[in-house]
């Protein structure tokens, strides 16, 4: 098969794709001939050498993969060849083929096309275990995300919406604001115009701060908090150090959380992923939430998607098409 892996750590021009064995599926798990793959942060990560890759984990590229069923392990129950499927994976996406635990497996709901599924079970992951477990969220609290146009941000506001709660948003242009406005984000914060802090203060206070910044947002996010509010931080854009006042947290009662997704065990993958099961899919269905993408390149082209996706302009999820390899 044809994948995705890097010579040298650096930056798009050190994706190859390469001819590879084809994987084989183990117990419990499916082989899943791929038809897209969602590009995220990690993976830039990883091309730069950053990477958190479980033990044993493979060096092709890609955490969210769309396609079929072409073979089931022993004592998979569930899925059959064929099955229009979505998968949260360690790695390994960027290819014609992968092979993956059964149990972070979902079938792609009626209304969703094939190619564009790929780019919902790593948002629908981050967000349902972020929000949802690890913020505790509760119906008509608010959240503040930071980032408002990403495949983050536009999944998000949208989960949000449907689930009871308020949005605010931050961004660093006008049109990402009316972007986020049109998915349904209530409170729009230029943070190149006006303190994101301030701003939600006078609003009442954020509940959950969805923070993809980290060390340099750390004050402003405690600020911005409402009493009891919680920060959950997803990334690290802005640094891997902040200042952490407790006097101010303390008097707040809020806390404080940072949390990573691909290096978790196969166990808690799997009670995410029945939690996106149970919480995503019947939205999806109804389609209160809709994937965004931006872009779907061949899978030949994943340099030129990698510049896409590090220019931080796109709207939505830029997609491989891993069919689509000459």
């Amino acid at each position: 098969m044809k994948a995705v892996r890097f010579r040298t750590p650096g930056g798009p021009e050190t994706l190859v794709v390469e001819e590879l064995p084809d994987p084989r599926p183990h117990d419990g798990e499916v082989l899943i001939r791929v038809a897209g793959a969602g590009l995220n942060r990690a993976d830039s990560l990883q091309r730069l050498g950053r990477s958190n890759l479980p033990p044993g984990a493979s060096e092709i590229f890609g955490m969210e993969v769309s396609g079929t069923i072409a073979e089931a392990g022993f004592g998979v129950d569930g899925f059959v060849r064929g099955d229009h499927v979505m998968a949260l994976l360690a790695s390994g996406g960027y290819a014609e083929y992968v092979a993956v635990n059964a149990e972070h497996v979902l079938a792609i709901p009626q209304g969703i096309e094939l190619i564009e599924a790929a780019g919902v079970p790593e948002v629908a992951a981050t967000l349902v275990s972020n929000i949802c477990d690890t913020g505790r969220f509760a119906r008509g609290e608010t959240v503040l995300i930071h980032g408002a146009s990403g495949g983050i941000g536009v999944f998000g506001i949208q989960l949000v919406k449907a689930i009871g709660g308020r949005v605010a948003v931050t961004a660093s242009s006008g049109a990402k604001l009316e972007v986020a406005h049109s998915f349904g984000a209530d409170i729009l914060i230029n943070y190149k115009e006006e303190d994101f802090a301030k701003r939600m203060l006078a609003e009442g206070g954020a509940d959950i701060v969805l923070d993809t910044v980290g060390g340099k947002y750390l004050p402003k996010n405690v600020e911005a908090l409402a009493p009891f509010g919680r920060i959950v931080t997803i990334g690290m854009q802005g640094g891997p150090e902040g200042t952490l006042d407790f006097a101010a947290l303390m008097k707040k009662k809020a806390s404080v959380s940072g949390t990573l997704l691909r290096d978790r065990s196969p166990q808690q993958k799997a009670a995410i992923m029945a939690s996106v099961k149970r919480l995503v899919l019947p939205l999806l269905t109804a389609g209160a939430i809709k994937p965004v993408t931006e872009r779907v390149y061949p899978l030949s082209e994943v340099s030129t998607a990698h510049v896409h996706f590090d220019s931080r302009v796109h709207i939505g999820k830029i997609l491989l098409d891993c069919r689509e390899t000459d």
